[in-house]
């Protein structure tokens, strides 16, 4: 490529220099000496002048060495008119080349050639750095997100068997009383199990499947607590095309249990779902007995889930927690950039 280059350059300056007088011969000859000092000057500026010292941002060593370049390009083209006309016409001045007999004109030849190729290795550099900076975000988005995933990971292992430890704890109360609702509960913890295994790892679920393993979870709470629980639910009736994050509602219910205090004999759980046009927003408060106990509240529960939510819903969510002396509310809000819509 660069020879076909210079054989282009070449006849360019035949053609340059023969054009008045169409003497093709003697100008293309006259070129021959010309060519050597381009094919220097420019690769001098291309390979050693701009990487080493504009690309590097030494600016002041650039133009010092780009003047001793020019200077000394300067010398050679006169050596290269000289020997011109001693080697191609014997010293005969009346035969030169019109354009060559101006130095001014063979100057500006040479370093028309000097300038373009130089804005090309230019642009072409700024090209280059320009998609090694694009790789090198991606790459770095890639070992982010590859990060996140591995977090989000780490904090799904930890819900599952803090979900299974206060599930099973139910289970195994009943089973010592042998109780009749042994199978059921069961039955519902297999649901909920199904759930976790198969469910929990994707990145969206509807938002009724979360709702009815809420309500198998409710189920399980109610056997244990008896008549000493007392569940509060309003729910919409249309939640079929929506779709969320799988466990963001279920560890708020677990932490209920799990914190929540008996107030004259009764657990009150009050959980509250309302969906916008472009929004969720979940409610769930429990009774708390003394506002001491108050510090029990913050579990892995809620801290795994405001770590999930930070990955998932980055800006587009809020998790509230109030307390007073006998009621523990939390609520959480989604927006609607990421509610999204099943197909």
């Amino acid at each position: 490529m660069h020879s076909i280059f210079w054989i282009l350059v070449l006849l360019f300056f035949s053609y340059f220099l023969g054009a008045p007088n169409e003497d093709i011969f003697y100008s293309g000859s006259f070129s021959v000496f010309l060519l050597p000092v381009t094919i220097i000057t420019t690769y001098i500026i291309i390979y050693y002048l701009i990487p080493n010292f504009l690309l590097k941002k030494r600016y002041l060593l650039f133009i010092l060495y780009s003047f001793y370049t020019l200077v000394l390009s300067a010398f050679a083209i006169v050596l290269s008119i000289f020997y011109g006309l001693v080697f191609v016409l014997n010293m005969n001045y009346s035969e030169m080349p019109p354009l060559s007999r101006s130095l001014l004109s063979m100057m500006l030849l040479v370093y028309l050639v000097v300038l373009l190729v130089s804005s090309f290795t230019l642009l072409k550099q700024n090209y280059a750095a320009i998609a090694k900076n694009k790789s090198l975000e991606n790459k770095i988005l890639e070992a982010q997100l590859k990060l996140k995933e591995q977090e989000l990971n780490y904090l799904k292992l930890q819900v599952h068997p803090h979900f299974l430890f206060n599930t099973l704890n139910t289970l195994y109360g009943h089973a010592l009383k042998k109780s009749e609702e042994t199978p059921d509960m069961i039955l519902k913890l297999s649901n909920l199990l199904d759930y976790l295994l198969y469910q929990a790892d994707k990145p969206l679920v509807s938002l009724s499947s979360e709702i009815e393993h809420i309500k198998d979870y409710l189920s399980l709470e109610k056997m244990r607590y008896r008549s000493n629980l007392l569940v509060a639910l309003d729910l919409p009736e249309n939640m079929k095309n929506i779709s969320i994050a799988p466990m963001l509602f279920i560890p708020l219910v677990e932490n209920s249990f799990k914190h929540g205090q008996l107030i004259d004999g009764k657990l009150s759980i009050d959980i509250q779902l309302k969906i916008d046009e472009d929004s969720i927003r979940f409610t769930i408060k429990n009774s708390l007995k003394s506002i001491e106990n108050q510090g029990l509240q913050n579990g892995i529960g809620l801290t795994n889930l405001e770590k999930r939510l930070e990955l998932l819903y980055p800006d587009h969510h809020s998790l509230s927690i109030k307390r007073n002396s006998n009621s523990f509310e939390v609520q959480l809000f989604l927006t609607h950039t990421k509610v999204h819509q099943h197909v």
